[in-house]
């Protein structure tokens, strides 16, 4: 494939930080680097333009309400919405990719495929609704997004999910998958930032070589786990004082996790990714308790730095962990079963090692942006026969 456009509709997009703008941000990267143009088509949440090039990808944005904190942008249709739509119809893509069903954004993407005849796939990227911790908006979530749905299917037939788990939860609404579209990673890119470090967090924060240290990376969100982990890591530390814990991100639990920081509880907020990958490359486990999950970033560079990994059945961190010779899945977050998990790991340093060998050789063989790309190479061949 080459001198392909395509155009990707994501609702969040950078400098925000996620796994979609992960996926994005990486896809983007690989189409440039096999000869095609990506365009990105985003919200403008905060002072952030219209219109710049960033990655050398030219990203659009519409105007929103930053509902949730900019967790849900909702679109405006303006004079500027106008003016981006009224330019990419001028474009001749190849392909638009939108980027999860349930924003106005990802419904206002089918409809411009539609009706400037271009080919459309819609990527999911989660296997459960939207949580804001609160039974009553939930229930209401929901119910809207059972009705967007309904509406986007009038207008995209071709769904992905990022993992087996995603496509399973299409079918929650009556959607079969076409196929999986693995969010992946750049490992020779990691493999360069581990020879060259940018920091030695066990040497900035006087922790010995054989002290134990575990890490996580991601949105501060309720529904990773975070306040279990927080407990769990407490209990441990009443029995032993040479186990650590990074945390690394931003989101509405900063504040909470600032509270509980001390020595062995480090806050880091949020690091680039060279940063990230130098915190992992000093960590022995890391850990994800999460409730709900597409399939993480996250997992996938703790893989990738050769790191043990803790983690929920939720998502598709199970298809890199298939069993326990490959790390540790434990069936909810539970502190109950967090806690024995965690404290297994710990004092098996020579299961962590064979697993960590496992887990990076099967996410060398079976989720890099190579094979991502090839597949929506593919994906563009079947539409044009």
């Amino acid at each position: 494939m080459a001198n392909k456009k395509v155009c990707i509709f994501s609702a969040q997009h950078l400098p925000h930080m996620g796994g979609v703008e992960r996926y994005t941000l990486n896809l983007c990267k690989k189409l440039i680097e096999k000869g095609n143009e990506p365009v990105v088509v985003t919200s403008k949440i905060g002072d952030m333009p219209n219109f710049e090039i960033m990655h050398d990808t030219r990203v659009y944005r519409f105007n929103c309400y930053p509902f949730l904190k900019g967790r849900y942008p909702f679109l405006k249709k303006d004079s500027e919405y106008k003016k981006i739509i009224s330019i990419l119809e001028k474009e001749h893509f190849d392909l638009v990719i939108v980027n999860t069903r349930f924003y106005r954004h990802s419904l206002v993407a089918m409809k411009f495929a539609q009706k400037n005849h271009i080919p459309c796939i819609t990527i999911e990227h989660g296997t459960s609704h939207l949580s804001v911790n609160n039974k009553v908006l939930d229930f209401f979530g929901s119910i809207y997004e059972h009705g967007l749905t309904m509406l986007d299917k009038r207008h995209c037939d071709r769904y992905y999910g990022v993992s087996l788990a995603c496509n399973e939860w299409l079918k929650h609404f009556h959607i079969e998958a076409s196929g999986v579209l693995y969010n992946s990673i750049d490992v020779h890119e990691v493999d360069e930032l581990r020879k060259n470090k940018c920091e030695d967090y066990r040497k900035k924060y006087n922790i010995s070589k054989d002290a134990t240290v575990i890490t996580f990376t991601g949105r501060l969100l309720p529904e990773k786990g975070i306040p279990q982990l927080l407990n769990v890591m407490s209990e441990i530390n009443k029995k032993r004082d040479d186990v650590y814990l990074f945390i690394a991100g931003e989101g509405d639990l900063e504040a909470y996790i600032d509270q509980r920081k001390n020595d062995h509880i480090i806050p880091l907020g949020r690091i680039d990714f060279n940063h990230i990958v130098a915190l992992l490359d000093d960590s022995d486990i890391f850990c994800l308790p999460s409730f709900s999950e597409g399939f993480s970033t996250s997992v996938l560079e703790a893989a990738a730095c050769e790191c043990y990994i803790v983690t929920t059945a939720r998502g598709g961190s199970k298809e890199l962990v298939i069993n326990k010779d490959y790390g540790m899945i434990i069936e909810n977050n539970s502190e109950e079963l967090l806690l024995p998990a965690l404290e297994e790991a710990i004092n098996d340093k020579e299961g962590r090692i064979h697993a960590t060998k496992l887990s990076y050789q099967r996410l060398c063989e079976n989720f890099t942006w190579d094979t991502v790309e090839r597949k929506v190479e593919m994906i563009m061949d079947e539409f044009n026969k």
